[in-house]
């Protein structure tokens, strides 16, 4: 069965730039570079996204700062090596980069109309959800998700499911595949080392809005036995 990867994973963001590009790496010529965008969560907190953008998708004005624009991509991960440890980075790769223009005769209903921050999701449970409370009795559920790409490469994203979806999720086993919609989201934490010092970290994840178990349907299955059959 063939896979579309673009379909297995897509977003669209849209936020303003804040802070300076930093070069992130160079493949057969072609310049990479990361940049964060802002984007305004409803309680008027904003999430903080690191975009990797290709120097192909630049033009001059394109990241000054305080610039508006809607970034169409996928969520990705790599491992960095750092002091003999690996570490799972998270970040936006982003596919199409437009400048939004912003226009005050726009009312306030037609703005909640626009998609500001959505990822859409295809993966495999790759490790047991983890269900616990808050101690004033929240339920939350963290979920790896492993989403095919490419090549033989796969994208292993940290997702975070809230209320009946967190318990739905407890009973998911490993292997289950499933389509999660929901937003990218960024928060700190304090990373604490053995010889007592802390220090202060930005996570990555995707707060789980909706989520489907996708099961193989039975027409799909007799075409694969009648495919085996026949070879």
């Amino acid at each position: 069965m063939d896979t579309n990867y673009l379909e297995n994973n897509y977003l669209t963001l849209v936020g303003k730039v804040t802070g300076e590009k930093k070069f992130s790496h160079e493949i057969y010529g072609e310049r990479f570079y990361i940049f964060n965008l802002s984007i305004p969560r409803l309680s008027g907190n904003e999430d903080i996204i690191p975009i990797t953008i290709s120097e192909r998708l630049i033009q001059e004005d394109t990241l000054e700062q305080g610039k508006k624009l809607l970034v169409k991509g996928q969520f990705r991960s790599y491992n960095s090596y750092e002091n003999e440890k690996n570490r799972l980075i998270l970040t936006v790769f982003a596919k199409d980069v437009m400048e939004v223009e912003e226009k005050e005769e726009e009312n306030e209903m037609v703005k909640k109309d626009i998609i500001t921050n959505e990822v859409v999701l295809v993966g495999y449970i790759c490790k047991k959800p983890i269900y616990r409370q808050t101690p004033f009795g929240r339920e939350i559920s963290d979920i790896l998700l492993a989403v095919n790409r490419a090549y033989n490469k796969s994208d292993y994203i940290p997702c975070i499911s809230w209320g009946r979806n967190a318990r739905f999720c407890q009973n998911l086993e490993v292997g289950s595949q499933v389509k999660i919609v929901g937003r990218v989201q960024s928060r700190t934490y304090e990373k604490k080392f053995e010889d007592g010092t802390s220090q202060t970290r930005v996570a990555y994840e995707v707060s789980v809005g909706s989520l489907e178990v996708i099961e193989e349907k039975k027409e799909d299955k007799e075409e694969t036995i009648e495919n085996q059959e026949a070879v």
